[in-house]
């Protein structure tokens, strides 16, 4: 007979993946133990194993989670009828409002792919191509002409950016939403004077 869900599954699942995550990205992944994990969720670690059968499943449900819900706020942006200039800083706005509240799901992110097996990386990675493409096709309306022919160009600026964005929470991780539309500003004033001579 089939075991049936609980009517909290959805809702203890995201709370392992959560406490995971910070155990992850404060620990590390290697020191990380499931016993750790089921105390720090506050459950038993028998019903963490009725979740997931090891740490490498946890550490692909809370990038997979993380990362599709990024690539789909991300390319879902509302751009119609923007100037190419608004287009940039409404976008750069909403990477960083995007990030408040994962840090540990960003920290894990970065050393955390390349652990997984190979046709996991490709999903994972699958969705942040998506967003490089995405953004880069925003940068490229503001200048076209510089970037429009040049794929190398393109993606260095492209990168750029992100680079801008990705390391904010090391020296501001407590910030809020008013704080990062100010950093936004910012990243968006220095890609829209920049992008142009690149």
């Amino acid at each position: 007979m089939a075991r049936t869900i609980a009517k909290d599954h959805d809702e203890k699942r995201a709370q392992i993946l959560a406490s995971a995550a910070k155990v992850f990205a404060t620990e590390g992944f290697d020191r990380a133990s499931m016993t750790q994990l089921a105390r720090d969720c506050g459950i038993s670690k028998a019903n963490i194993y009725h979740y997931y059968d090891g740490k490498d499943a946890i550490l692909y449900d809370i990038l997979e989670t993380y990362l599709r819900r990024l690539r789909d706020r991300i390319c879902c942006i509302e751009l119609e009828g923007m100037a190419p200039e608004e287009r940039v800083r409404a976008l750069v706005r909403e990477i960083l409002l995007a990030y408040q509240g994962s840090d540990h799901e960003h920290r894990v992110q970065v050393n955390g792919v390349g652990r997984l097996p190979p046709e996991e990386q490709t999903v994972l990675r699958g969705y942040q191509r998506e967003m490089v493409v995405y953004v880069g096709e925003v940068l490229k309306g503001v200048a076209p002409e510089a970037l429009g022919d040049d794929s190398a160009k393109l993606r260095s600026v492209t990168m750029s950016v992100f680079g801008m964005l990705n390391w904010y929470y090391m020296w501001n991780s407590g910030a809020g939403p008013e704080a990062r539309e100010d950093y936004a500003r910012v990243v968006a004033d220095l890609t829209l004077n920049g992008v142009r001579g690149v």
